[in-house]
């Protein structure tokens, strides 16, 4: 396996085991997001495209390069909003002054029955890291990864 497909694997494998382990830890663990944790979503589905795009584009090394790159850059500003995220969490910095409820849908009723989650508050932890810290953990190692296969594959 040549490095430029090495690094559209892990560019599109990192962003998807994430986005779904965020939303499957939401629906099927109960753990509802606050607002922050939105943020960490979207850059992971930019990620997806640009590596969707990477893969389309194979036949076309340079661009493919350039689109898995692109992964990359998204795949990295997920894990800097999570760094952001844990910090505030675990109290090294000020995050957002507002809170955010997550609704499925806009009657009184649902409104009223949405429960306000805290960005300041993790709602999991596993050995002292909380989900904001994994993402950043891995979106990160996997950012760094895909940038040293692609500029690796440019020295050789």
């Amino acid at each position: 396996m040549s490095t430029l497909s090495l690094a559209r694997l892990i560019a599109i494998l990192v962003p998807n085991a994430l986005l779904w382990g965020a939303i499957g830890s939401q629906y099927l663990g109960g753990l509802h997001p606050c607002e922050m944790c939105y943020w960490q979503r979207w850059p992971h589905i930019a990620a997806i495209v640009a590596a969707l795009g990477a893969i389309a584009a194979r036949r076309t090394p340079g661009m493919s390069a350039v689109f898995t790159l692109l992964s990359a850059l998204f795949l990295a500003t997920s894990g800097a909003i999570g760094v952001f995220h844990a910090g505030v969490e675990y109290g090294w910095w000020e995050g957002l002054t507002t809170c955010a409820a997550s609704s499925g849908g806009i009657s009184l009723e649902s409104i009223m029955n949405t429960p306000l989650i805290r960005c300041d508050v993790p709602q999991w932890t596993l050995g002292g890291i909380s989900l904001a810290g994994f993402n950043a953990l891995f979106s990160l190692s996997g950012a760094l990864a895909i940038f040293v296969l692609v500029l690796r594959r440019r020295a050789a």
